[in-house]
């Protein structure tokens, strides 16, 4: 990671413009994160989201594909 991506702004989304940019784009165009605990997103998740618990989330950063737009929930 770059020190210039500290500064680089983040977008947010509304629920609904998830929802909208999910039903309009293929699974596996785009990475979907869960950043919760693993007993929350084993109760329930969005379907094709990958669990990296915010704790691990610095630590996994090399694992996501950086050309893929990332939605980190």
């Amino acid at each position: 990671m770059f020190l210039k991506n500290f500064f680089t702004p983040v977008k947010t989304l509304e629920p609904e413009e998830v929802k909208n940019y999910i039903a309009q784009h293929p699974e596996g165009t785009y990475a979907l994160i869960d950043v919760r605990q693993p007993g929350e997103y084993e109760k329930e998740h969005l379907p094709g989201a990958r669990l990296i618990p915010l704790p691990d989330l610095g630590d996994s950063l090399d694992s996501l594909d950086p050309e893929k737009p990332t939605m980190v929930y």
